[in-house]
């Protein structure tokens, strides 16, 4: 066990869980403290690793070697590869590998920013403009619209919502399963059921849209994976040409040709409904909100109560 580092040899903590259950008192604290805490122990000194195991440095030293390293050294070294490994499969499994750990703010602004461009060439190239005219004008002459979005594609859904309530189409947004079956078991002929899905595997959305459409509903999808059940199975499927990916900077870039979609989606509304905004319009745009009005109550204080006795002769 000289070569540590050959490619296929254990990691130390496997090593170390290993000779765990033949080892008892000092050792086996020592042993244990390093499966708990191989962070702190990668970093730390010998004489930390034995205060926190109650013993000695020896001790540490006999596990050391008992484990087929030289010294702690060595074994502290192996420790911190390993760790440093598990922190970059970590990051590489979240953030993705276009950004390092250690990379400047400028390189991380540049490379999302890339990435972005690159999925808003991919919807200019995708989106089926016919499609999206045909939903725009199922939205704008419907009797109701229903979106559903969840965490990550509630984003450009709800804008969608917003803009569209802001211009007077009759719009409900729904977020979770109960309320989006809810949603979706309101609807009926001439109404819509719009989803964004970027995947179109998630369940909610697609127990959403079937229900919709068993109710008769216009279903909707923006997605970047057509051929998904969530698109197999809606009427109208707008594609953005960006599909999930795999860490969360794939999916961050996503992001733009998502809202490019659903921006597209409300202008193409707007130019179905001009009269909504226009400059004369109370809620118009650049107007105060208006509300309605409402008649509050008068206040009668008990000395301003008018007595039936008294006649109170009218001004002449």
């Amino acid at each position: 066990m000289a070569d540590m580092e050959r490619a296929g040899s254990p990691s130390p903590l496997q090593q170390v869980k290993r000779v765990l259950p033949e080892l008892n008192g000092a050792m086996q604290r020592v042993a244990e403290h390093i499966l708990a805490n191989p962070d702190d122990v990668a970093r730390g000194s010998i004489t930390k690793l034995a205060e926190a195991a109650q013993t000695s440095a020896a001790t540490v030293t006999r596990l050391s070697t008992h484990l087929g390293y030289a010294g702690y050294p060595a074994l502290r070294a192996a420790l911190a590869v390993e760790v440093g490994r598990g922190m970059e499969a970590g990051w590489a499994s979240d953030i993705g590998l276009a950004i390092g750990p250690a990379d400047p703010p400028e390189q991380v602004l540049n490379v999302l920013a890339s990435t972005q461009a690159n999925a808003l060439r991919n919807a200019l190239a995708a989106i089926d403009l016919a499609a999206a005219t045909r939903v725009a004008d199922a939205i704008a002459g419907a009797r109701r619209t229903h979106i559903y979005g969840e965490w990550g594609d509630a984003i450009p859904a709800r804008e969608l919502y917003i803009r569209l309530l802001r211009i007077g189409i009759p719009v409900w947004f729904f977020d979770g399963p109960s309320s989006s079956q809810i949603g979706a078991g309101l609807l009926g002929e001439g109404d819509v059921a719009l989803t964004v899905s970027r995947s179109g595997l998630d369940p909610t959305t697609l127990a959403f849209v079937q229900r919709a459409k068993a109710e008769g509903a216009h279903t909707v999808a923006i997605t970047g994976i057509v051929d998904s059940p969530v698109g197999r199975v809606t009427d109208v499927v707008l594609d953005t040409g960006t599909p999930n990916g795999t860490a969360w900077t794939e999916f961050f870039a996503g992001r733009a040709s998502d809202v490019l979609t659903a921006g597209l989606l409300f202008v193409l509304v707007a130019q179905r409904v001009p009269d909504h905004l226009t400059a004369n319009h109370p809620n118009g745009p650049g107007q105060p909100v208006v509300h309605p009005d409402t008649t509050v109550p008068a206040v009668v204080h008990p000395d301003s109560v008018v007595r039936p006795d008294i006649f109170v002769q009218p001004d002449t």
